[in-house]
């Protein structure tokens, strides 16, 4: 239930959230988003910004990031249960480059039932607690979503 998009064949770039969670969009509605370690290209207005280290948003706010067409460059963002009180150290001190993020059922976030990773404008990790979800999503985008355990077998770990 872990999942590395490195082609652009079904998104016009990486990560363009409106492709990304176009398969399971709407089964969202009910979290908040923790996003932290962000750096991103805009040119509309948008609930994020670069003066805070994270960012939690309900799902109005998220959906203003959702359709406006934002390419996030490094990132984690994380789905999580709108009680869900993050621990502002830690989610502070997040960062894409960590290893870890690489591990297939790793989460950054422990809270995250889906955690997306974007990794310098090249590759989209999405990792799934929900097995429902990641079925819809590896439906969705079949061959081009690539197990991440597998792809961790072919390319980092022969190193």
């Amino acid at each position: 239930m872990n999942w590395i998009i490195r082609s652009t064949k079904k998104v016009k770039f990486h990560t363009n959230l409106q492709e990304v969670l176009k398969p399971i969009w709407d089964d969202l509605t009910i979290y908040h988003w923790i996003l932290t370690d962000l750096d991103f290209i805009s040119e509309q207005p948008l609930p994020i910004n670069f003066d805070e280290d994270f960012f939690v948003l309900d799902h109005q706010e998220f959906k203003q990031l959702y359709q406006s067409n934002t390419q996030i460059v490094w990132g984690i963002l994380s789905a999580v249960k709108d009680n869900t009180e993050p621990d502002t150290i830690l989610v502070s001190r997040l960062s894409a480059e960590d290893p870890s993020v690489w591990e297939p059922n790793h989460f950054l976030i422990q809270e995250s039932i889906l955690e997306i990773i974007a990794i310098d404008s090249g590759y989209t990790l999405v990792k799934f607690k929900d097995k429902n979800l990641s079925d819809k999503f590896k439906e969705y985008f079949q061959e081009q979503a690539v197990d991440l355990q597998k792809f961790n077998e072919k390319y980092i770990n022969r190193i």
